[in-house]
């Protein structure tokens, strides 16, 4: 199956200075021991490699955060974000919130006060028992990735790519920092030679996700002097696979007035489902092989997927997953890819995090420069969903009740999509499909 989704997140970090007579000075590199012996924490190999989910992050001050309670905030950061964007489109929707996490916990490395506490507080960390500070998260992240992407049953691959302008000065301490939690690498690159500079970013960018974006950056400012990106690549394959053979033509309907042809999948299988009486949908799960699944959300009336959204906490999705039942179902499910791109600078101020983006933020633990502020975040995805799945064969006979009729579910109007990794119940990806023929 080529189900896979690719998520970029773009962050160009800009110089403002008061005086336009000022000219930038470059501070020589420095040790900055004083600010790593004062911050760098260590953590034993068996913290890292220890597999018990249900074990604290143990340091003063942390005895209450674990990896799940993490993934439980940070989904709800996805849905909040979500929700940011639903509200401001009225089409087909994907975002990563992982992505947007990893990228937030980099600024988290960087930003002291105000900026720091903003970033916290809009990924929906601040209740945490104590004071979260600039390094706890980023390590819990990083035990997070290293663990979701050592399955080797589906292919998830994140990272973060840095372009720094030849000539720009990052504090030493970020630097080993970044590479300790994110495995960042800093490719040197001159954005006053927009061209080459483009040229140069997107050919990265365009390797690291497989070809599938291969012109990111349309337009680049010579201004810059620090650009992130943040990546994310996920192939996984259905535990049982939708045959080909019974794929057709089928009408979709997108609203009262509006409907739409698209190849439908087909398969007669065993389905984890549950209807939400108070929220009138089906929810029915998709096991990916490895340890993911695909969460689709059905609303019982057209266009009532709003009212859902509205609604969307990790206590619910839990809510929907405990009252889940088996059983035989003819599942009709539409093909689709979609593609959307997004520039997040005013989503994420609506989240409260405004500082990051003004002449006032603090990065001082990413340079000595006073006036350096995020100029965007933008994040372009895709994902493509088909009928192939794992090599398994089809179910066997012992899963085939004869002489009964199953149920049926027939995605054939607008749903919600989630995909979740379920060791650490990770929301990998959530969004919805309002017209499944657009990009």
């Amino acid at each position: 199956m080529k189900t896979g989704i690719y998520i970029l997140l773009l962050s160009e970090i800009c110089f403002e200075f008061i005086q336009a007579d000022i000219k930038p000075e470059f501070p020589k590199e420095e040790k900055e021991s004083n600010f790593l012996e004062r911050s760098n924490i260590s953590i034993s190999k068996e913290w890292y490699h220890h597999k018990n989910i249900s074990k604290p992050f143990e340091h003063q001050g942390f005895e209450d955060l674990t990896l799940h309670n993490f993934t439980e905030k940070t989904a709800n950061f996805g849905f909040n974000l979500y929700r940011k964007i639903a509200m401001t489109h009225d089409n087909n929707v994907i975002i990563s919130p992982l992505s947007v996490s990893a990228l937030m916990s980099v600024y988290m490395m960087a930003a002291k006060g105000e900026t720091h506490r903003q970033i916290v507080k809009g990924l929906n960390l601040h209740d945490m028992k104590d004071r979260v500070d600039h390094q706890h998260l980023p390590a819990l992240f990083k035990q997070l990735i290293g663990n979701i992407t050592t399955n080797e049953e589906f292919l998830l691959v994140q990272g973060i790519l840095s372009f720094i302008q030849k000539d720009f000065k990052l504090k030493e301490s970020f630097l080993n920092l970044s590479k300790q939690y994110f495995d960042m690498d800093f490719l040197k690159v001159d954005f006053e030679n927009l061209t080459q500079a483009k040229l140069f970013i997107n050919q990265n960018i365009n390797k690291m996700t497989k070809g599938k974006i291969p012109g990111f950056f349309e337009e680049l400012d010579r201004h810059n002097k620090l650009v992130l990106v943040d990546y994310i690549f996920f192939k996984g394959k259905w535990v049982y696979p939708f045959n080909s053979k019974f794929t057709e033509i089928e009408t979709f309907h997108i609203n009262k007035y509006r409907s739409v042809q698209v190849p439908m999948m087909f398969k007669s299988d065993k389905i984890n489902s549950t209807f939400d009486e108070n929220l009138r949908c089906t929810v029915i799960k998709i096991p990916y092989k490895g340890n993911a699944h695909m969460l689709i959300v059905i609303p019982e009336k057209e266009g009532d997927y709003i009212s859902i959204e509205d609604h969307l906490t990790t206590e619910l999705v839990e809510s929907w997953l405990g009252n889940m039942k088996t059983r035989k179902v003819d599942i009709s499910f539409p093909k689709f890819k979609l593609e959307q791109k997004y520039k997040m600078k005013k989503l994420l101020q609506g989240l409260g995090i405004k500082r990051l983006f003004t002449c006032s933020a603090d990065l001082s633990h990413l340079t000595d420069h006073e006036y350096v502020a995020v100029s965007q975040v933008v994040q372009n995805a895709v994902i493509e969903v088909d009928e192939e799945g794992t090599e398994a064969a089809a179910a066997t006979a012992s899963e085939i009740t004869a002489f009964t009729v199953p149920p049926v579910i027939k995605v054939d109007r607008p749903f919600l999509f989630m995909i979740f990794e379920e060791t650490f119940k990770t929301l990998l990806f959530i969004g919805r499909v309002i017209d499944p023929t657009e990009m």
